[in-house]
C-alpha cells in the first residue's frame, strides 16, 4: 500500500481520535484536496454521527425558502466518510479516488428552488460571479418534476456544476439562478473562505 492510501488502515483509530482532533472551520475551501484534507475529510465526516451540526457551514437558505447546499471536494468526502459510518462499513481507497476524480477540481450546488408549477425550473440557467468575471456551469441537471409542497407550491432539485481553476478559494462567489426570459428568481452568496 502506498504512502497514499496508508492512512485507510488506521480508521479503527481515526474514529477515536476523531472525538479529540477537531477539524477546523474556516480554512478555505480547497478545489484539490492534499493527502492530509483528505484525512482531516474522513474524520469530519466519521465525528459528524454523533453531532447534529454537519454541513451548516455549506448550507444556506434565502428568504423565500430556497436553500443552496455547497458540495466542496471536502463536503463530498466528509459526506461519503459520514454515510459509512452510519452503514459501519469502510471507506476504501479506491471510493475516495472515484470520489475525488468527480469532485476535485469543481464547485458543485444543489439547489432547491420553489415555484408554481412542476416543471417552473426546466430551463432555469445558473451562473456563478466570482469579481468581474461570470462563469458558465459545466453541468446544469434541472428537475422537470418538481414536487408538490404543503403550501401549494412546487420544490425543484437542482444541480449546477462549476469550474473551479478561476475561482479565489478565499474569495466570494455569488449563485445567480434565471429563468429563460433572464428573470433572477435566485441568488446566493457564498464566502469561500468560511467553508472547506
Amino acid at each position: 500500500m502506498g504512502r497514499r492510501s496508508s492512512w485507510y488502515g488506521c480508521l479503527p483509530f481515526l474514529v477515536l481520535a476523531a472525538g479529540l482532533i477537531g477539524v477546523a472551520p474556516g480554512e478555505a475551501v480547497s478545489f484539490a484536496l492534499t493527502d492530509h484534507d483528505r484525512e482531516q475529510a474522513v474524520r469530519a465526516g466519521m465525528k459528524s454521527v454523533v453531532t447534529e451540526e454537519f454541513g451548516k457551514e455549506w448550507r444556506f437558505t434565502d428568504a423565500s425558502g430556497q436553500t443552496l447546499t455547497v458540495m466542496t471536494p471536502f463536503h463530498r468526502l466528509a459526506l461519503a466518510s459520514r454515510n459509512s459510518t452510519f452503514r459501519s462499513r469502510e471507506l476504501k481507497p479506491k471510493d475516495v479516488e472515484a470520489l475525488m476524480k468527480d469532485y476535485e477540481g469543481k464547485l458543485a450546488f444543489r439547489v432547491t428552488l420553489r415555484g408554481g408549477k412542476t416543471d417552473f425550473a426546466r430551463f432555469y440557467a445558473p451562473t456563478l460571479v466570482a469579481g468581474a468575471q461570470e462563469v458558465k456551469a459545466s453541468f446544469v441537471q434541472n428537475e422537470r418534476t418538481a414536487l408538490r409542497e404543503d403550501d401549494g407550491r412546487y420544490a425543484a432539485q437542482c444541480l449546477y456544476v462549476f469550474p473551479a481553476e478561476r475561482l479565489n478559494p478565499k474569495g466570494r462567489v455569488v449563485l445567480v439562478v434565471k429563468d429563460a426570459d433572464e428573470r433572477e428568481v435566485a441568488k446566493f452568496t457564498v464566502d469561500l473562505a468560511a467553508m472547506r
